[in-house]
């Protein structure tokens, strides 16, 4: 039992958001501690010693750790070797009943779609945690009795990860949090934790532009042929979400022994997710959809050739340093679809070389990038906001950015 790794133990919370706190609730009734304190430092004060004196530093994910230039150091080192995670934690108690998700793009949807056709096809408890919903260790009675883990895994809950789930799924790998990792190279590695820490008889099914990585585990390379994208409906926009829809069924039938016909049923009623390609409702004659999950430009090259009546694309957030070349050629290429442009990102865009353009314009922020577009798009055509770009700086969050989008096409569609 992992909860016996703590009894007795001087414990340090380090990072007091949502997960933060269910780790606390999660020591006090599961486990018995000596002492479990909080702290809410940076790493500079902790690499100062402020954690040499707790047995176990449960930290909390997108801390950066270790600080750079100091990987190398041994006093680092003894403090990296005393952290985990609520993630870490998690996996090392349920790994066996865990199917784990992650990839650049799509692991939200793949994940809730796996989950919803798992609880419609098995007579098992499902559960739907990690970086969607909840934190996992909320749902760690439930695991024990038995039910089945869907397991949704970001980079940074990864990174520093020393175990893996028995049944990983990588999806795909795009250039993504580059102000954090520095490098696709190290952005890649964070993520392959994954699979590097399977076990023999573990599976890992891997997407076809993820690089090789070195386990132990049976790895699966899941590039499906046209031919066998048939026959999968569902209410999503995109061949990709089709290929998500093709790994659901793929871990379904290998992993669990259940028919295709009944995956094949229980995928029509599975329903978009909020703020990835969902329509929000037409006003003023015109379509709108809300991607804001977008923030790299190959999803809103994406969003354009998914969503059928696509016109008007609002493009543009927090600048991260990530290339825009593919999407810069998109524009250029498909003169077809009008291009809004804002924030940093947006600006950036243009002035790489779209300047000139009959269907790029730029504009300040989402209110005004909105007002435009109940100018710009054609009656009976749709408006997208896929950002392509984080929302931080301007939004707390891709949600809010969302549902902003959604208030303002609404307030401006009733005048």
């Amino acid at each position: 039992m992992i909860t016996d790794n703590f009894k007795d133990k001087k414990i340090l919370i380090w990072g007091y958001g949502r997960e933060g706190k269910s780790t606390e609730k999660w020591l006090k009734t599961h486990t018995l501690p000596a002492c479990t304190d909080i702290f809410e430092g940076t790493p500079g004060e902790m690499a100062s010693g402020r954690g040499r004196e707790y047995d176990i530093i449960v930290k909390s994910p997108g801390i950066v750790w270790p600080p750079s230039g100091m990987e190398n150091d041994p006093g680092i080192e003894s403090l990296s070797q005393k952290m985990t995670s609520q993630t870490e934690i998690f996996i090392s108690e349920f790994r066996e009943s865990i199917v784990g998700i992650t990839g650049t793009k799509g692991k939200s949807t793949t994940s809730s779609m796996l989950a919803h056709v798992l609880s419609k096809c098995l007579d098992r408890k499902v559960i739907l945690a990690g970086n969607i919903g909840l934190p996992c260790l909320d749902y760690y009675d439930d695991a024990k009795s038995g039910a089945v883990v869907v397991l949704e895994l970001s980079c940074h809950q990864l990174k520093n990860a020393r175990t893996s789930p028995k049944i990983s799924v990588f999806l795909d790998l795009y250039e993504e949090h580059l102000d954090y990792y520095g490098s696709l190279e190290a952005y890649f590695m964070a993520k392959s934790h994954i699979v590097s820490n399977q076990k023999k008889g573990d599976r890992a099914y891997i997407g076809e532009n993820v690089p090789e990585i070195a386990s132990e585990s049976t790895q699966i390379r899941v590039v499906p042929a046209p031919s066998e994208l048939e026959g999968i409906e569902t209410e999503l926009f995109g061949e990709h979400n089709r290929v998500n829809a093709f790994f659901v069924k793929k871990i379904c039938m290998d992993e669990f022994g259940i028919p295709e016909d009944k995956i094949l049923e229980a995928l029509k009623s599975f329903e978009a997710l909020p703020h990835r390609m969902k329509k929000i409702g037409t006003y003023s004659g015109i379509n709108w959809y809300d991607d804001s999950i977008s923030t790299i430009p190959e999803a809103a090259i994406s969003a354009c050739e998914s969503i059928p009546d696509a016109q008007v694309i609002l493009i543009g957030g927090m600048d991260r340093g990530i290339s825009y070349k593919v999407l810069e050629d998109y524009i250029k290429e498909h003169k077809e679809y009008r291009f809004i442009c804002m924030y940093a990102t947006g600006k950036r865009i243009v002035e790489e070389g779209l300047m000139g353009l009959t269907n790029v314009c730029l504009v300040e922020d989402l209110k005004e990038a909105v007002d435009k577009a109940f100018e710009m798009t054609d009656e009976g055509k749709g408006c997208v906001l896929s950002p392509a770009a984080a929302s931080y700086g301007y939004f707390k969050n891709f949600e809010e950015r969302g549902d902003a989008f959604a208030r303002l096409v609404k307030e401006h569609g009733s005048d």
